[in-house]
């Protein structure tokens, strides 16, 4: 039996994913994927995403960011690894 991995990372979405319930969408699918983290609104227009646990899940999530909610139209999303918060479950700020 194989450890699983466990992997924190931030992601930045740009696009027009203000306003679009992108937060929430993005909230709904980190706990379907049983992640912990949060997602927030920043002041450049952007969304910051911190998600951890399992590498699959937070690589899942990555993947999904470009789509986002079908009102979101993304143009661009970076991760960078960081360091685990210590969040408890997934919310929105």
């Amino acid at each position: 039996m194989s450890a699983t991995s466990i992997s924190c990372r931030e992601f930045r979405v740009r696009g027009r994913v203000q306003g679009v319930f992108y937060r929430a969408s993005t909230q709904d699918r980190a706990r379907a994927l049983g992640l912990r983290g949060w997602a927030e609104n920043l002041p450049d227009g952007s969304v910051r995403v911190v998600a951890c646990g399992d590498e699959a899940a937070v690589s899942a999530l990555g993947e999904w960011l470009w789509e986002g909610p079908a009102a979101a139209e993304v143009t661009d999303v970076t991760a960078a690894a960081i360091d685990d918060p210590g969040s408890q479950g997934f919310t929105t700020h």
